[in-house]
């Protein structure tokens, strides 16, 4: 494994009374896929949203340990959260896109940043919607609303939005849960042309899938970290007891 992107160092978080992450220590290597996955309620979205400082937002929340991008403390006093934000992208279960059309959607980022080079624009238009497998089903449609896209489509549009900033991290909280199994497998499909330029860590939906794109993975249960393995070796043989039963369907 290379330098570590992400490195995660005894992190423990708790809303108010309720510990949700325990001592949690954790490498995240570079233009991989990262899984973190184990039953409901483990701590693993908690841990996805730390690591682009969504859960600031969230009163009562406290957290203690480091979380380090690229060597830097993401928590350290004076630390740039817009700019941590831009480099660290994040998409939701739900697709969300912006009101407006395919194309609004996902030169919003850019524009907002202050760009206003109509070709340039162009360009990363059609880069982000490559990288998110959606540009050969859209391109003639770019001025069609952003909401008439099948849920699977939106999806992908969200990825691209994401992407439009050139992240160098992608975070992923079930992006296929709603999405029927044609549309999950393209989203999938994109995730493994996207670890080659870009970090990605994914909460899955499903063990199913965590098996299919993960090349390290983590499995998380009430709030700890049971084991950290490469994909193949923690679906195949496991260590620890806990993760074999929950990859072999024994309970979650």
């Amino acid at each position: 494994m290379s330098e570590p992107k992400i490195q995660i160092q005894d992190v423990s978080y708790a809303y108010g009374d309720q510990q949700v992450l325990r001592n949690i220590t954790l490498d995240i290597p570079a233009r991989a896929i990262t899984v973190l996955f184990g039953p409901a309620g483990g701590g693993k979205t908690t841990l996805l949203r730390l690591m682009n400082r969504l859960n600031d937002l969230v009163e009562d929340g406290r957290m203690t340990g480091r979380i380090l991008l690229d060597g830097e403390d993401i928590y350290a006093p004076g630390f740039d959260v817009p700019g941590l934000r831009r480099r660290v992208g994040m998409v939701f279960a739900l697709p969300l896109p912006l009101p407006g059309t395919i194309r609004e959607n996902v030169t919003y980022g850019p524009k907002l940043a202050g760009l206003r080079d109509r070709a340039r624009l162009d360009e990363i238009v059609e880069r982000s919607l490559r990288q998110a497998a959606l540009w050969d089903e859209v391109k003639d449609r770019l001025d069609s609303p952003a909401n008439a896209l099948s849920g699977g489509q939106q999806q992908r549009l969200c990825i691209a939005r994401s992407l439009a900033l050139e992240p160098e991290v992608l975070l992923l909280d079930e992006p296929t849960s709603g999405l029927d199994p044609i549309s999950t497998a393209k989203v999938e499909e994109s995730l493994l042309i996207l670890r080659e330029q870009y970090t990605v860590v994914i909460v899955p939906h499903s063990v199913q899938q965590a098996s299919r794109i993960a090349d390290y993975a983590a499995f998380f249960l009430m709030g700890e970290l049971v084991e950290h393995q490469p994909g193949k070796r923690i679906f195949t043989t496991p260590v620890d007891k806990r993760t074999e039963d929950y990859v072999t369907g024994r309970f979650g």
